[in-house]
């Protein structure tokens, strides 16, 4: 690769690239889509896509949901708590565990409505490219509900996400990340103090979050920077500093010395070499190549990723759009390579294909049973992502999930077929009907073929599934189903 991130030429932007910046920057899209976006012509598809604000997004707001589930006791009900520690009464004790375990399950629920919320919301968006990274930035500041038990921090951490999703990524995200409630919970900020410092959030600022696991810094640096980050901490739904529990004396961070707080902490991270490198190399893995690989074209293509990061002064849209408007992004190495996470190929199914979503609350059921359930990343390095999401386990519930959203048929059934289809296949191929001089069935199978796998594959599938139309009366509804069943549980349907 002669100049890494080259742009494309212009004249080289068709339906496929088009289609491929959309499944890649987005969930997919209809055929209408992709022909309305390669007819943008590649700058104005890709600011259409990184600059979301000009796109009204009618997708369902985050209304409705309780702040007050989970919140504190108010003082006088603390009191009446000591006060029956302190004399052993057990009675007064158990009405508020009964309270307490109350509104954890109430906050349960509102927890599963909320993830039902969010997965809707990526079917639904006009604003693809800002639901994607927001669910970038998920796996990223990865935090997860079972730790933080607060449905409404996590909704807050969400929409935080969400509002910088395309922002500065020092200043809005990491300096946000840190006055987070749901992060300061998930990695015991709170317990941080100047007599006992918990390292946590110190480790993982700076491991996970900015520079990478090992590069430039020292467990030195991770013992000062909990000492800096002492008093972050939050009261009920809000960010609050203690100053009593802040450690205001000299530290050491990355070789200087000074009375350094958490806001001098980040910025002397973004001192670091590493701090250029990680997240790009990050971005570059969710969007081009999903390997751990960092050498070759790779490194290259991440090393300019990387400069424009520290050139743009840390804003994300620039690296995106120069990502998506560049030759290595469209190169046929780099297409069809990244493994669909669970929740892509749920929304992107239903995106492209215009599937009914059914049941939002099964959809969510099988995302999880796959590995990827919202707000609740296995732990703090998130979804590993990549070849971890396929195994013989997962691989049965993906075609599953796709035969549901074809059909309707619930998995448990015996018959597939029994299963009542109301949606039609028909607007996907409508205009091949009828072309003189055509093959019907040939012409529907190369097209939905490549709708679906990108390429008509050249093992023989292609003969089989066209003599499959051609042995049917007619190629009615069922046969269009019928034949996306099929092509959707192909390996090559697995990979965007």
């Amino acid at each position: 690769m002669a100049q890494p991130l080259a742009p494309l030429p212009a004249n080289e932007f068709g339906y496929e690239e088009a289609a491929h910046l959309l499944r890649r920057a987005g969930f997919g899209g209809t055929p209408s889509q992709i022909v309305a976006l390669s007819d943008m012509g590649l700058d104005d598809a890709v600011d259409h896509l990184v600059v979301w604000e000009r796109v009204a997004d009618p997708a369902s707001p985050a209304d409705g949901y309780s702040s007050d589930i989970m919140q504190p006791l108010a003082p006088a009900d603390r009191q009446r708590v000591q006060r029956a520690r302190r004399q052993g009464d057990e009675a007064t004790l158990e009405i508020f565990r009964n309270a307490r375990q109350e509104r954890q399950r109430a906050d349960r629920r509102q927890m599963r409505e909320i993830q039902a919320w969010w997965l809707e919301r990526l079917i639904e968006t006009a604003r693809p490219l800002q639901e994607k990274m927001t669910l970038f930035w998920h796996g990223h500041f990865a935090t997860g509900y079972r730790s933080v038990e607060d449905s409404w921090h996590m909704l807050l951490q969400n929409e935080f996400f969400r509002r910088h999703a395309g922002g500065n990524f020092k200043d809005d995200l990491v300096h946000g990340i840190i006055r987070d409630p749901a992060m300061i919970k998930y990695l015991n900020n709170n317990q941080n103090t100047r007599e006992a410092p918990n390292e946590n959030l110190a480790r993982e600022l700076m491991e996970l979050f900015t520079l990478g696991e090992g590069n430039g810094y020292t467990e030195n640096d991770i013992k000062e920077g909990a000492r800096a980050l002492t008093g972050m901490t939050y009261r009920d739904d809000q960010f609050a500093f203690n100053q009593r529990n802040f450690d205001s004396s000299g530290k050491r961070l990355f070789g200087r010395s000074g009375q350094f707080d958490a806001d001098d902490f980040v910025e002397l991270i973004f001192q670091r070499p590493s701090a250029a490198w990680f997240t790009p190399w990050k971005l570059h893995r969710f969007f081009v190549d999903d390997s751990m690989r960092t050498d070759g074209d790779i490194k290259r293509a991440v090393d300019r990723m990387s400069r424009t990061f520290r050139r743009s002064n840390w804003e994300i849209r620039p690296v995106l759009r120069e990502l998506f408007r560049s030759a290595w992004f469209y190169a046929p190495e780099n297409r069809r390579t990244l493994i669909k996470s669970p929740v892509q190929l749920a929304v992107e199914a239903i995106r492209s294909f215009g599937t009914p979503a059914r049941s939002i609350g099964r959809i969510n059921q099988a995302c999880g049973v796959m590995g990827q359930e919202l707000f609740q990343p296995p732990s703090v390095k998130g979804w590993e992502g990549g070849r971890k999401w396929i195994n013989t386990s997962t691989l049965f519930v993906r075609e599953n999930l796709l035969v549901y959203l074809l059909t309707g048929r619930d998995p448990a059934a015996k018959a597939w077929e029994s299963g009542e289809t109301v949606w039609s296949a028909e607007p996907l191929i409508a205009h091949l009907r009828s072309l003189p001089g055509r093959d019907e069935a040939a012409d529907i199978v190369m097209y939905l073929s490549r709708l679906t796998l990108g390429e008509p594959p050249t093992d023989g599938r292609v003969e089989q599934w066209t003599s499959l139309l051609r042995g049917r009366d007619t190629i009615d509804n069922t046969a269009l189903v019928h034949l996306l069943s099929l092509m959707t549980a192909s390996p090559e349907y697995q990979l965007s």
